[in-house]
């Protein structure tokens, strides 16, 4: 009877200690809530005193400044709302094709830099040790200089028919949707004015914003490719050489999806990296996020909501970002256990 009474006081006592510790967990969480609360107090209060409005019924006034040609239409007459809705839209384009470079050139980088070729290996080396050794600010700045470096519109650099390079932006023929037959007809940029006028722009502080974080990143992406590489067992590709396979083969098939499981962790980091590293946009004039969020928060003087919304937004990408190369590196790791 005293051994089972003893048991059964033992068994308690993991239960005893977890209640214990959601209790600590819920006061934890309740201390907290209240001290973001009183400071939301205190805020509130300090602004009613200043006579500053609170709230978020300033996105549906008009925004009264213009923001440059992109991907969505905008003018001085529409609302704050959609001024930072283009903003996100900017941000999540350079931000997209920023990692798709990023990772193809990293990738390209890695395996060149573990090449039998001493040139191909210098120069990838080279290329790694300047790029991550060198502030990406300093980067945008010397990439948005040597683009003003380029001719005025009338003297533009024209590398294919059709095509105009200045530094005023890189303008290209596009596709245009006709109701009528033809129905794709093409339009040409034509020189107006200081500018030209038609077809697909893009612009110096776009293609200097990406330029910058394309290759600033694919560097850092570069050293985890090799490092992942260098984790895959020799006897994997002298395995895969005995049975006649060639080494772009032994690459792809055997050690990449290998040195996937130890890749992409840290390169998901990056990818977050990347995304927040946009924001030194506003140094070179990209209307990025924060770039329109600092021109809403001046004019409107609700810095408070103007920050929140972009904080919301900057996390909201990441964590989504974030769930995503979990969700595709545990799809790496299953697939990899059922090889082994």
């Amino acid at each position: 009877m005293s051994i089972r009474l003893g048991l059964s006081h033992i068994g308690s006592r993991p239960r005893t200690a977890r209640a214990h510790a959601i209790a600590w967990q819920i006061l934890a969480g309740a201390v907290v809530a209240g001290f973001i609360a009183a400071i939301a107090f205190q805020a509130a209060a300090n602004l009613r005193a200043r006579g500053i409005a609170s709230g978020f019924d300033f996105l549906d006034r008009a925004a009264g400044f213009e923001i440059a040609r992109g991907p969505i239409d905008f003018s001085s007459r529409d609302t704050y709302a959609r001024a930072l809705f283009v903003g996100f839209i900017n941000t999540f384009r350079v931000s997209l094709l920023g990692i798709a470079l990023a990772t193809a050139l990293g990738v390209v980088l890695g395996v060149a830099r573990l090449s039998s070729v001493w040139v191909i290996a210098a120069i990838a080396k080279g290329y790694l040790e300047v790029m991550r050794n060198t502030p990406l600010l300093l980067q945008l700045l010397f990439w948005y200089s040597l683009w003003q470096t380029l001719p005025a519109p009338p003297d533009a650099l024209t590398p294919l028919p059709g095509v105009f390079l200045c530094f005023r932006g890189l303008f290209v023929p596009s596709p245009v949707w006709q109701t009528d037959y033809p129905w794709i007809s093409i339009e040409r940029p034509a020189l107006a004015g200081f500018g030209f006028q038609g077809g697909a722009s893009v612009s110096p502080e776009f293609a200097a914003l990406l330029a910058g974080l394309t290759m600033y990143t694919a560097a850092l992406i570069g050293e985890i490719v090799r490092g992942g590489i260098l984790a895959v067992d020799k006897g994997q590709s002298e395995a895969a050489a005995a049975l006649g396979l060639s080494r772009i083969r032994i690459l792809r098939h055997v050690v990449l999806p290998q040195a996937l499981r130890i890749i992409i962790p840290p390169t998901a980091s990056q990818f977050l990296n990347l995304v927040k590293n946009s924001t030194l946009a506003v140094a070179i004039g990209y209307p990025d996020l924060i770039s329109i969020t600092n021109t809403t928060l001046n004019q409107t003087g609700q810095a408070i909501e103007a920050i929140g919304l972009a904080m919301a937004v900057y996390l909201a990408v990441s964590v989504g970002l974030s769930v995503a190369m979990n969700a595709y590196n545990a799809a790496i790791l299953r697939r990899g256990g059922r090889t082994t």
